[in-house]
């Protein structure tokens, strides 16, 4: 049995420092909005090259807070794309904007020339996925935000530690990261952080975090109870000290597949001026969900990120879109699989996923 991911040995390489981690805490007696967030929050954002980080506790929340904090509102439209996990869409919708949606390129991520054509009065944001441990083309993303006076939160969920011309996501001013267990950098439960270069927009997370709070018992805004907590901030800390390594071993993975599977089917695209982090790795082909349940059956784990495009999903209906609308998006909805990639897959299992792949397009 070859699994998708496998956290419980993940955990069992780093179970000392981890529990001592969560023992400091516990021993401390200060479990939210402690120093020990303090500190992995000074540590994170530095790590991301930000001057400002800001717990919260999940991903979905480190979008929706940062739409709040930049003032986006009921009837404001906010740029994003159609193949992306529902969170994403969930946290615009939240915020009372709508999504608009572009179709993307054949890397996954945003197309940039389709932005401009999207872009109406009511827009006030662009959302950019990194999606599955790639940045988005940001330079000229970042052109068009300035252009039109637009907000850019980048949802930075698969990217941690990922880099586009050299500098680590996010690449302009405000990112929001997803800490779920199975991302590159997970925590043991939900957690999530906004990095920033605005201190204003710094300040203002951190009283959205809190009941909207100033001080104890002063709401300066309508706030929300949203805080990452002190014991996960341990968990996260010590483990932000092994990732690069394991984004690097990610790679050394995803090396190996491409080249022992690029006559299969189309393999991972790694843009010019990018460093892929894997946080999945996801191959296409016309016989997708044929070489899954044959995976399945050989005791191979594989995913699928993501089967249904956001605009077809039914709680989105009232947007408007239709099949059709984004051909690209739709397109590999129906022929993208991930395959196992984590840094403890070890090469024996990695040649027998290729075996058992090889096997299936030979029959």
């Amino acid at each position: 049995m070859i699994p998708f991911g496998n956290l419980k040995k993940h955990y069992s390489l780093i179970k000392s420092n981890i529990d001592k981690a969560i023992s400091d805490v516990l021993q401390g007696g200060w479990f939210i909005l402690g120093e020990t967030l303090k500190s992995f929050e000074k540590e994170f954002a530095e790590y991301c090259g930000k001057k400002y980080g800001v717990g919260v506790g999940n991903g979905t929340d480190a979008l929706l807070l940062a739409l709040k904090a930049y003032g986006i509102k009921q009837g404001d439209e906010v740029i994003s794309v159609p193949n992306t996990a529902i969170p994403t869409i969930s946290a615009i919708v939240s915020s009372g904007a709508k999504p608009v949606f572009v179709d993307v390129g054949e890397d996954y991520l945003i197309d940039v020339n389709k932005i401009e054509a999207a872009i109406t009065e009511k827009t006030k944001a662009i959302m950019p996925v990194h999606l599955y441990g790639q940045v988005c083309d940001m330079e000229p993303i970042l052109k068009i935000a300035e252009k039109y006076n637009l907000h850019v939160i980048e949802d930075c969920a698969q990217s941690h530690g990922a880099e586009y011309k050299e500098k680590k996501s996010p690449i302009g001013e405000t990112g929001c990261f997803s800490f779920y267990p199975s991302k590159n950098l997970g925590a043991f439960g939900d957690a999530g952080m906004i990095v920033t270069d605005n201190e204003d927009l710094a300040k203002k997370l951190r009283m959205l975090r809190d009941y909207g709070k100033s001080e104890r018992n002063s709401a300066k805004l309508h706030g929300y109870n949203s805080r990452l907590d002190d014991i996960q901030a341990a968990i996260l800390s010590v483990k932000l000290k092994y990732l690069d390594m394991w984004n690097n071993e990610r790679r050394k993975i995803a090396f190996i597949y491409d080249i022992l599977l690029k006559n299969n089917f189309k393999i991972p695209i790694e843009n010019k001026n990018n460093k892929h982090v894997y946080h999945l790795y996801v191959i296409k082909t016309d016989k997708r969900d044929e070489l899954q349940n044959f995976l399945k059956n050989k005791g191979i784990g594989s995913v699928i990120h993501y089967p249904i495009p956001i605009h077809l999903q039914p709680a989105y209906e009232y947007l408007g879109y239709k099949e059709g609308d984004f051909p690209k998006a739709e397109q590999y909805a129906s022929e993208i699989l991930s395959l196992p990639i984590f840094p403890e897959l070890e090469n024996e299992e990695i040649q027998e996923v290729v075996k058992v792949i090889k096997e299936f397009f030979e029959n």
